[in-house]
């Protein structure tokens, strides 16, 4: 379908147009035309203009009395067609306007010229040799250095694609041989780096297919760190044989059990000093003193009394068997945990420099775990020495024993993975070269990896794929260029061997005249005739009244013939079941009441009651019209019906979404009185509304006219009527018949059309008016209502 008419530039009355800034709703919202689009426009603003730059999509050609015309027209489907390739789309484009009436119903203008025959599906006849005069004649010569028609064309669009293919096979040439120096160049391509990347039968195929591994979505290359550790692994020699670890036994569970025991141990309490019992210093300077001084000195040393033999018992018993055991206890304990503590401090795990680099960071991981597993298992034994030490500062009191870290079974697992990894490494020497190849490879797809980034691959990739588009649209046109060309010989073979009768057009015609409009007496005839360059029996349409060829025909049924043919041409080998979009432009020009609505009637049966159309438009001057499009089917649904005004200011106009009331209310009646209270609402004119001052003269006489006919249905003259509607006072009547008057018709006073309109006066008049309307509340809501404006109250 056709979604819009995106710009007009310099056609007519359309100077400077775009849709998307004016063709919008009330919240902003652009709005695009739909199955159905009925478009109103008074005499002039434009409608047989659009017409033109539709039928310009069904002929491929747009009028040159235009100057630098320009447009721009948006198809579903399809590219934006412009002034510059009218017939670039795939649409069946079906319009009626003056433009068709001229070319295909000539004695209108000339009563010596016939209507142009056309062929029923079925019945053809002498148009056939008119179209292959048509169809050699766009063909053109096909002689060397003077080739014209179809055939220049065709000899233009091959030049175009030798140029596509040239331009095509330079991209692929140019990346061919940065992939061809990547993979075979010497000294720097891949085949001559074998010691790094291992293939010294590498080729442009080979990297082709790792170009699209590395292109792969899981695909994750080698980091900088790893880039560096394959190349170290490539440069290693095999290492010798990791001796094992030697056994190491631990005591941390007899240690800690013993340190419990001697930490919790009970003295026994009787024949203690109680003094020495409460203190483990005092206790401990009255055991040394005892030791220093029993059996050899008599007197205290400290304070020079005797020592009496009764004392002696007393410190004897205090200082008993029980309390020196437990000392000599703790302190054989003790050198046990020293001898503990020497066995790790002299444990060590693997060096580093013994295993291959691959197992670098495992080795570190592992000894750094091992050491700190070392120093938390020194920390446990002086955790426990401690406590020991406690003890054996106050033997007499028992102790709460404090548990330690036991550490000893991680530092035999971590010396277990020690051997395990050193295995590893071990057998790694066995299979150093495949790993080495692994490597190579890694390094090898890192290398392919940077190297498409660095020549921007994708980037020449996508211009090849879009060069390859070009390249296929060009070979297309090529092919469809020298498919319609060999179509239109065949045809114009085929058309030579047959002919088609087409009588049965002139008799789709009558019968709209006479179903439709019951106009028995004027009929449109297919006369034959001999052709006297072919010789053949061809066909002309004419116009006959009574049996003979008219002549004189009224507008009026010039008008009806002419759409009669046209809806029996929708009907046409060329048309039929294409589903074509058809364009109306205001079918019923010079047409009375009656034949308006056959107009409709014909529209709503032949196009609707087939369904056999895209899109349809339909544009009028004639709000009676109006009025009856309103019914056809869709018309009232907004998802497949649209409705436009086209809008004239000056000398340009514009397309505009309809306003409700038109649409709602059709009648002149509800417009003037719309454009009267846009008159007396406007304060301040500007390039928006000043038509609305500029029409309001015409505008005010025909509402008056219609309402004082039918307030005042006598036989009284205007300017009565105007006073008894006014009142006794004679200035507002006066006032209001000038404006109308010399406004609307200059009346007398000629210069009034050189100088530009008062406003002050037309606002006034307009308020007048209005103001005497309001006299009947009822009349007044409903006229404001028809315009979709709600009645303010003053309470409000």
């Amino acid at each position: 379908m056709i979604e819009k008419i995106k710009s007009i530039k310099n056609i007519a009355v359309f100077k400077n147009f775009n849709w998307d800034s004016e063709v919008k709703d009330k919240e902003g919202n652009i709005r695009d035309f739909k199955k159905i689009n009925i478009i109103y426009g008074r005499n002039y603003s434009g409608k047989t203009t659009l017409s033109r730059i539709i039928r310009a999509l069904e002929t491929g050609y747009i009028s040159d009395k235009y100057e630098t015309p320009e447009c721009c027209i948006s198809i579903s489907g399809s590219n934006d067609i412009s002034q510059e390739n009218f017939d670039s789309h795939n649409k069946t484009i079906r319009v009626f306007n003056e433009d068709f009436i001229k070319e295909n119903l000539k004695f209108i203008f000339d009563p010596e010229e016939n209507i142009q025959p056309f062929a029923i599906l079925g019945s053809d006849n002498a148009k056939i040799e008119a179209e292959i005069k048509l169809l050699n004649g766009k063909l053109g010569l096909n002689e060397e250095d003077n080739k014209t028609g179809l055939f220049l064309e065709l000899e233009n669009i091959k030049n175009a694609y030798g140029t596509a293919v040239k331009v095509h096979n330079t991209a692929i040439d140019s990346l061919t041989g940065q992939l061809s120096n990547k993979a075979t160049n010497n000294p720097n391509g891949i085949k001559y780096q074998s010691q790094k990347f291992g293939d010294q039968n590498y080729t442009i195929t080979k990297l082709k297919d790792e170009i699209a591994i590395v292109k792969q979505e899981d695909f994750k290359p080698i980091s900088d760190d790893e880039k560096i550790n394959l190349e170290t692994i490539l440069n290693e020699k095999a290492k010798d044989i990791i001796p094992g670890l030697t056994e190491l036994v631990l005591s941390f569970n007899t240690i800690t059990k013993t340190s419990k025991d001697l930490i919790t141990r009970k003295i026994g309490q009787s024949n203690k000093i109680e003094d020495l019992l409460k203190n483990a210093v005092l206790n401990r300077w009255v055991k040394e003193g005892k030791d220093l001084h029993k059996n050899k000195l008599e007197k205290c040393a400290f304070c020079d009394n005797e020592i009496g033999d009764e004392r002696w018992k007393e410190l004897d018993k205090h200082f008993d068997e029980e309390s020196d055991k437990l000392e000599s206890e703790i302190i054989a304990h003790l050198k046990k945990i020293a001898t503990e503590e020497s066995l790790i401090s002299s444990t060590s795990g693997i060096k580093r420099a013994s295993f291959y680099s691959k197992f670098h960071s495992e080795v570190d991981d592992l000894t750094a775990l091992f050491d700190k597993a070392l120093k938390d298992y020194e920390s446990s034994l002086k955790s426990l020495k401690s406590q020991l030490n406690q003890r054996k500062e106050d033997i007499l009191n028992e102790k709460k024993f404090e548990e330690a870290t036991d550490c000893s079974s991680q530092i035999i697992s971590l010396r277990s993975q020690f051997n395990q990894l050193r295995n590893d490494s071990n057998e790694y020497s066995e299979k150093l070269s495949s790993e080495q190849k692994k490597a190579k490879d890694n390094l090898r797809l890192r290398e392919i990896y940077d190297f498409i980034d660095l020549i921007e691959y994708d980037k020449q990739m996508s211009n090849i794929g879009t060069l390859k588009v070009s390249l296929d649209q060009e070979k297309n046109k090529k092919n469809a260029k020298q498919k319609e060309v060999d179509d239109i010989l065949i045809e114009i073979a085929s058309k030579q061997r047959e002919l088609k009768d087409e009588s049965k057009g002139a008799d789709k015609v009558n019968e709209y005249l006479n179903n439709y409009f019951g106009h028995d007496f004027l009929t449109l005839k297919a006369i034959e005739f001999d052709d006297e360059e072919t010789g053949n029996v061809q066909y002309r349409f004419e116009v006959h009244r009574d049996n003979k060829k008219a002549y004189h025909l009224s507008l009026g049924e010039t008008s009806l013939i002419a759409f009669c043919y046209f809806m029996a041409k929708l009907q046409d080998i060329d048309t039929k079941t294409k589903k074509p979009i058809i364009w109306i432009d205001d079918p019923i020009s010079s047409l009375d009441s009656n034949h308006i609505f056959f107009i409709y009637s014909l529209i709503n049966t032949q196009i609707f009651g087939e369904e056999e159309f895209e899109q349809l438009f339909i544009s009028t001057h004639n709000l009676n019209f109006l009025k009856y499009l309103k019914r056809l089917p869709g018309a009232r649904a907004k998802t497949k019906c649209e409705q436009f005004t086209l809008e004239r200011i000056d000398d340009h106009s514009t397309i505009a979404l309809m306003p409700s009331y038109i649409w709602e209310y059709v009648t002149e009646f509800n417009y003037l009185f719309n454009q009267i209270y846009k008159c007396s609402t406007i304060d301040r004119v500007d390039d928006n509304n000043y038509t609305t001052f500029y029409n309001f003269g015409n505008n005010a006489r025909k509402f008056l006219e219609i309402f004082l006919y039918y307030k005042y249905p006598d036989s009284s003259d205007d300017s009565t009527k105007m006073k008894k509607f006014f009142g006794d006072d004679d200035i507002p009547a006066v006032l209001t018949d000038r404006i109308n008057n010399e406004y609307s018709h200059l009346s007398g006073v000629f210069e009034r059309g050189a100088t530009i309109v008062e406003v002050p006066e037309m606002h006034k008049a307009a308020k007048l008016i209005l103001e005497k309307i309001k006299k009947d509340t009822d009349q007044y809501e409903s006229l404001l209502k028809s315009i979709g404006v709600e009645l303010i109250t003053e309470e409000e």
